[in-house]
């Protein structure tokens, strides 16, 4: 059976390196501290992810990937030049960020 959420965390940990990276030696001012903070929070999430998959908290999983995405995703999109209405956008992700904290903490109490 495939495991769409491991799957998808280790994805999601892959983009973050390659963002932080970019963010490192190819971008400068603004869209670099974009860069660094999207891939900052997007690392840490994937890595939730997979720990909350370990702990069977498969619904906190599928937030900590998608506020991830959408929470680095804006501010990836912002640095490549999108408009900046979609930082806007970001706190959604950052609101999904911290359910999934939630519900890993509903999970881990027994």
């Amino acid at each position: 059976m495939v495991n769409w959420l491991a799957i998808l965390a280790a994805l999601s940990g892959a983009i973050a390196v390659g963002a932080g990276a970019f963010g490192a030696h190819g971008a400068s001012g603004q869209a670099q501290d974009w860069l660094k903070t999207g891939a900052h929070y997007q690392l840490i999430h994937a890595v939730a992810a997979l720990v909350a998959l370990r702990m069977e908290a498969r619904g906190s999983a599928w937030l900590f990937i998608a506020g991830g995405a959408i929470f680095a995703g804006t501010l990836y999109l912002m640095a490549l030049g999108a408009p900046r209405w979609f930082g806007a956008i970001t706190p959604i992700g950052g609101a999904m960020l911290i359910a999934a904290w939630l519900w890993l903490a509903w999970v881990a109490r027994g």
